[in-house]
């Protein structure tokens, strides 16, 4: 008789088998963003010509609509309350759920996560950096995502389809480069297809694992397990489309966002007397960075890379949310999108920042990382501060999974169609699973490479049709302050 015991398998044997296959992956992985990265972060003089092109990117934008990110302010404040809100408005959700939900793919584990990685490779001087290039992306925001709301495509049930893929194609269609279009906005739908399984998806799974482990220690041998839970949260909600995706996001990113920030403040408010000091180290060493570091290129060229990954300005992605709103005035949209990069990257991250600089910890331990070195710097004021943290990393986390799903399932319906979306429902949530199973290093690099690549189509896009939108802009200001524009509170 055969006999079945010589099938059965130890757990001791299985494990073996998980870790040798999981460190195999690792190497081809590891292989493949290192050919990528060769080919994106092409470099004249040690700058790369990508990091030249979001830095000539903002700075157009701030000065070509009249640092529009300043002087809308108020406006974005009022149209975020609700304040210029219609029923008859054509669109799927509403102006703070379209933010909400662009929020929700931004504000993630890069904002806690990446700002650790930023001060570890780059200094803390890379946090200045980042507030620079936050800065300047509220200007890209509004212009990508005015873009998105004027070229959305309606559908005869009343659903949207924008971004930048749509606007690429069409606008400069409209502009006599239909050939130039079509090349950008499919160039665009493939490499937001690739982010949305890397930098959407792999990085935020891999750290909200290492910030589970940190303070979880049983976990640290079932990065699989945490990879396929994640993965089964995730899919219960992408399943049900942008309406159900809106609505989480909507009622989890204050929650998030609140607990976080006040976390945050206690750990500031209680060392009150360091800030000073803290923000005095941010920008000495911005401009005289430590030995190291790479001098001051070295510095800046890590705080855009962590400020793009934080915000997503220039990469058009949030453009896909906003094109759902309902509004018939696309300028307006594009003004409310400009809030994202503030609250995203110029107060969450700056709030991140301050806490692990006024600790220190980034200086006394040299080995962690990422979410990890967040957590330890938030334990070094009070014990229990990490389960808090844990808590907010895994919300974030999540609804940036839920949220990205939807920029790559755009992208896909744009160069496939709409029939074989389960197919991409199916390969991002298994790409979830192998996010929480990679290395740090090769995540975050493949991460950092899609995002990058993406601005290259988009920008470009943005620059074609910037009198487009300054014409719009000009009329819609024009309305503005002459009280022709309604204003319905309560509609």
């Amino acid at each position: 008789m055969f006999d079945f015991s010589i099938l059965v398998i130890s757990l001791a044997q299985q494990q073996q088998l998980i870790i040798e296959v999981t460190n195999l992956l690792n190497v081809k992985f590891a292989q493949f963003v290192t050919l990528i990265e060769q080919l994106i972060l092409f470099s004249v003089a040690g700058m790369p010509l990508i990091i030249l092109w979001l830095i000539a990117g903002g700075i157009f934008c701030t000065l070509r609509f009249g640092f529009i990110n300043i002087r809308a302010f108020k406006h974005a404040l009022d149209v975020l309350l609700g304040k210029y809100d219609t029923l008859d408005e054509v669109g799927e959700v509403s102006h703070f759920q379209a933010l909400a939900t662009a929020l929700s793919a931004t504000v993630g584990v890069g904002n806690i996560a990446g700002v650790a990685i930023a001060i570890r490779l780059g200094g803390a001087g890379a946090v200045f950096w980042m507030t620079i290039a936050g800065f300047l992306g509220m200007s890209i925001k509004f212009v990508e995502c005015t873009l998105g709301q004027k070229y959305r495509s309606i559908r005869p049930d009343g659903s949207t389809a924008g971004g930048p893929m749509y606007y690429l194609s069409v606008g400069l269609d409209k502009q006599g480069m239909p050939r130039l279009g079509k090349i950008l906005g499919a160039s665009y739908a493939l490499l937001c297809l690739l982010g949305s399984f890397g930098g959407s998806n792999m990085f935020q799974a891999n750290q909200s694992y290492a910030a589970a482990a940190h303070i979880l220690p049983w976990l640290a041998d079932f990065n699989w397990l945490y990879g396929i839970f994640l993965a089964f949260l995730v899919g219960m909600v992408i399943i049900g489309g942008i309406k159900r995706i809106s609505a989480v996001a909507a009622r989890i990113v204050p929650l998030m966002a609140g607990i976080y920030l006040a976390t945050c403040l206690w750990v500031v408010v209680v060392n009150l007397e360091l800030i000073p000091v803290a923000i005095h180290t941010i920008i000495r060493q911005a401009i005289t960075p430590e030995a190291g570091y790479g001098g001051v290129v070295g510095v800046l060229i890590m705080g855009y890379r962590r400020s793009v990954f934080s915000n997503a300005a220039g990469v058009g992605s949030a453009a896909i949310a906003h094109a759902a709103a309902r509004t018939q005035e696309p300028v307006r949209e594009g003004i409310v999108a400009s809030l994202e990069p503030l609250i995203d990257t110029i107060i969450i991250c700056n709030l991140t920042a301050l806490v692990i600089v006024i600790t220190g910890i980034y200086q006394e331990n040299t080995v962690i990382s990422g979410s990890q070195l967040t957590v330890t710097s938030f334990a070094s004021v009070i014990s229990w501060f990490p389960y808090i943290i844990g808590l907010t990393v895994f919300l974030f986390a999540f609804s940036t999974l839920i949220s990205c799903s939807y920029y790559g399932e755009r992208a896909w319906a744009y160069l496939l169609g709409e029939r074989s979306l389960i197919i991409y429902k199916l390969i991002f949530l298994f790409c979830i699973f192998l996010g929480s199973i990679f290395k740090l290093g090769v995540v975050l690099d493949f991460s950092d490479m899609m995002y990058l690549a993406m601005t290259v189509p988009n920008l470009l896009g943005c620059f074609l049709m910037s009198n487009q939108v300054a014409r719009d802009l000009g009329d819609y200001m024009q309305r503005l302050g002459s009280g022709k524009m309604d204003q319905r509170i309560g509609c």
